[in-house]
């Protein structure tokens, strides 16, 4: 297989792919429409030689990837009404009127990452380590209440990934982030784009965000198992301190794990892989359409 610099996102009925600097996103409207557009955007990465260094670039990619995420998902969401949308505030459009939509489109997307950023910290670290210490006086060591802490972790992130593959809307997009798989695994195969190719491919993908996801916790487990602290709030200092070099050595196995096709690999990538059979689903051929126009899109450059 034929390994290939791109990656992508499946956004609300669409997908974005990008390779190098250019994202081409791909949305089909209402009406059946394919639109696609391009941007081009320089990572910090390749702005400054000490952001491009090993663990670093993960770190700020990571943060990079969180808002252009969310551009792309309000750039596609655009494209579709609201029923009973509410009429924006007094606030809102005086904000606008001295500001500008842009501007308060990137203030708006400012502040559902802050808000998303809250509540990952509020999942995924205030609970796990709220519960493991109430459980300190039956646990045997500061290294067991983190170990525990870390399980939760892992439960929390199983648990709210299937919660949410519930939700109908969540579904469709699981079917795009199939077709994103898929595409991308045949232009891997150094097979020609077209639907019936793409249909065939596997839509779980050693590279993906959900194994990203799932390489954080664990990663997070075993260094944070090393600190030998048992006060409430020098762990959770701890833990926010060690989130940016967890986030970069965790890109930086994803990166080695997508590059490499060994038994290792392998292993090291399976429960991530068995954790994208819920975060992916077989998508249907106007699905497989949006995917091949988005990674042609990103590949023309």
């Amino acid at each position: 297989m034929k390994y290939v610099d791109v990656g992508g996102q499946a956004i609300i009925e669409g997908v974005m792919m990008k390779r190098q600097d250019v994202y081409a996103i791909a949305v089909r409207k209402p009406d059946h429409e394919i639109i696609l557009e391009k941007k081009v955007y320089k990572s910090f990465t390749k702005r400054n030689k000490i952001f491009g260094l090993p663990i670093i670039r993960g770190a700020v990619a990571f943060v990079e990837s969180l808002v252009m995420g969310m551009k792309i998902l309000t750039y596609s969401a655009e494209f579709f009404e609201v029923d009973g949308e509410v009429e924006p505030s007094k606030f809102e459009k005086k904000f606008e009127n001295k500001f500008g939509k842009k501007k308060m489109d990137d203030m708006l997307i400012l502040l559902s990452i802050i808000l998303a950023t809250l509540l990952s910290i509020g999942l995924f670290i205030l609970l796990p380590l709220g519960i493991s210490q109430l459980l300190k006086p039956i646990l045997e060591s500061t290294r067991m209440i983190n170990l525990v802490d870390g399980l939760i972790r892992v439960l929390i992130l199983f648990g709210y990934i299937y919660l949410i593959s519930l939700m109908k809307d969540i579904q469709r997009v699981f079917q795009y982030h199939g077709a994103e798989h898929k595409s991308i695994h045949c232009l891997e195969n150094e097979e020609e784009l077209t639907i019936e190719n793409v249909k065939k491919q596997s839509r779980l993908h050693k590279r993906c965000g959900t194994n990203f996801l799932f390489v954080v916790v664990i990663i997070s487990v075993v260094v944070l198992t090393l600190f030998n602290v048992d006060t409430f709030f020098l762990r959770l200092g701890i833990r926010l301190i060690m989130l940016p070099f967890i986030a970069g050595l965790s890109y930086e196995v994803i990166k080695l794990l997508g590059k490499n096709d060994n038994v290792f690999s392998d292993i090291v990538s399976f429960p991530g892989l068995c954790l994208q059979k819920i975060t992916t689903s077989e998508p249907d051929d106007e699905q497989i359409e949006v995917a091949i126009a988005a990674l042609k899109g990103a590949l023309e450059g």
